[in-house]
């Protein structure tokens, strides 16, 4: 009768901890956006939500399938019965035809993981000669000043091409200047024929690359030799460098490093213009390997952060400590963002709130 009684307790605690937790509700999880052109650029549709919950909700991340899909989400912590949304863009450029894309969300709902999709069919652009290569460099015609090598697999090798055309009468010889070391760019034909169609071969290495999460790089085409380093002459190229969770096997899963953060969002108060405050996340890892931080992302200019220890044993734990300075600031109420990567699959990417006040 004891033993009975026990795990009906551990039930009731279960339901009164599932009750306690935000509930995200959604208006829909589908949209079609039906026929759309392709010359009309990116489309985007807002998927509401509200938290249904008894505490506040924060969406960690949102994960779409492929580069061509962005989703934006609110990143302050939405309170019980407040409204929040997710915006996804669907970037149709050189892709006509149907198209359905699902994009992952990750929160700290009672329903951690769900996923939204978006469909639709995109009509081709009139096939005139002029649009086919939109980007116009000197005498060079490119297909995009853009290129997305998406998702990189740490120790991976990517590799993107970009169409070329000499619109000149005479020969043209492009070359490229400003690539990073983990970066390289090979064209061929090496000299274009007037009207000759070619191409670039971007190969990204992210074995030597340091840097892990988002990466932007610009580089410049140079012709016949003849250096401008101008915006009209600059291709940006963008990756995400992430780790593959997807190969370990189920003993690499089961010591992985389990990341603890009790608290996802600080308040530091009311805080005069021109003062400064610090604050501390405290980071603990609850599993067996090593917890390695591979990187901050922080784009807020008052607040500065830093982990006092990249690596964190089983059983210990680290200070993530963030530094504000509102010089420059207005008076009013702010939140602010940013995000940590860790080597934890279950939570690669989490992001973190700093709220405060200024009088």
């Amino acid at each position: 009768m004891k033993k009975y009684s026990f795990l009906l307790f551990c039930l009731l605690i279960s339901l009164v901890a599932l009750s306690q937790k935000p509930v995200i509700t959604f208006d829909e999880k589908s949209y079609d956006f039906g026929k759309v052109n392709e010359e009309d650029g990116k489309i985007t549709h807002v998927f509401d939500f509200v938290n249904k919950g008894n505490s506040p909700l924060v969406i960690n991340r949102a994960q779409a399938q492929c580069g061509c899909t962005t989703p934006v989400w609110t990143k302050e912590p939405i309170e019980p019965g407040k409204k929040g949304n997710i915006s996804v863009t669907y970037n149709p450029q050189g892709r006509p035809g149907n198209f359905t894309k699902s994009i992952t969300v990750y929160s700290n709902a009672a329903e951690e993981q769900f996923v939204l999709t978006i469909r639709g069919e995109v009509i081709p652009k009139p096939s005139i000669e002029n649009n086919a290569y939109p980007v116009t460099m000197g005498s060079l015609g490119l297909k995009s000043k853009v290129v997305q090598m998406n998702n990189v697999d740490k120790g991976k090798l990517q590799e993107r091409v970009l169409a070329i055309q000499n619109n000149s009468k005479t020969a043209l010889k492009p070359s490229i200047e400003g690539l990073p070391p983990y970066l390289t760019a090979t064209i061929s034909p090496e000299t274009l024929n007037p009207n000759q169609e070619g191409k670039i071969t971007f190969n990204f290495d992210s074995k030597k690359c340091s840097q892990w999460g988002p990466i932007t790089d610009d580089i410049f085409v140079v012709l016949n030799g003849a250096k401008k380093i101008a915006e009209e002459y600059r291709i940006m190229i963008a990756a995400n460098v992430v780790e593959d969770f997807g190969k370990l096997t189920l003993d690499q899963k089961r010591k992985s490093p389990i990341l603890e953060i009790q608290e996802h969002t600080i308040n530091l108060g009311t805080i005069n213009i021109n003062g400064t405050k610090t604050a501390n996340f405290k980071a603990n890892n609850k599993g067996q390997n090593n917890l390695e931080i591979r990187r901050i992302i922080n784009n807020n200019k008052e607040l500065s952060v830093k982990a006092r220890k990249l690596s964190v044993q089983s059983g210990r734990s680290t200070d993530i400590q963030v530094s504000l300075d509102t010089k420059g600031l207005v008076v009013g109420e702010y939140k602010k963002s940013f995000t940590v990567q860790t080597n934890d699959p279950e939570n690669s990417f989490i992001i973190l709130v700093v709220g405060w006040k200024v009088k």
